[in-house]
């Protein structure tokens, strides 16, 4: 596992890595992610005021998107400017899941077939006998 220095005591410890992408974040790793990027929303910018502003770890790279769940992986965000940057993400998540369906062929075909009027004929062709 690789080790990350502790922001509170500026030794090495093992990295926190979740053992599913549902696993829930332990507290202590919450503090530690808060605290190495020093209250710093990573999305807005904004300092984090803790009693008063609600905060979130988000993702750096989503997992949708390859992303792992693991401490490295994340930074504290303000709910608001999280939701935000999710919303924003949709659309090239579900760009990134139509492609995949197509490639594998799980995409559903169109029920109406395009139709076209045709192309003039410029030319004859004669029939072979």
């Amino acid at each position: 596992m690789p080790l990350i220095s502790d922001p509170f005591g500026g030794r090495s410890i093992e990295e926190w890595v979740g053992a599913n992408p549902d696993a829930r974040v332990p507290d202590k790793v919450r503090d530690r992610v808060f605290f190495r990027a020093k209250g710093i929303c990573h999305i807005s910018g904004r300092k984090i005021v803790v009693p008063r502003d609600r905060w979130q770890l988000e993702h750096v790279v989503p997992l949708s998107m390859g992303g792992e769940h693991r401490e490295a992986n994340m930074r504290p965000a303000l709910t608001e400017a999280h939701k935000a940057k999710t919303a924003e993400e949709a659309g090239a998540r579900a760009k990134a899941d139509r492609m995949r369906r197509k490639a594998n062929g799980t995409w559903p075909k169109s029920k109406t077939p395009l139709r076209s009027r045709g192309f003039d004929k410029t030319r004859t062709i004669p029939e072979n006998k």
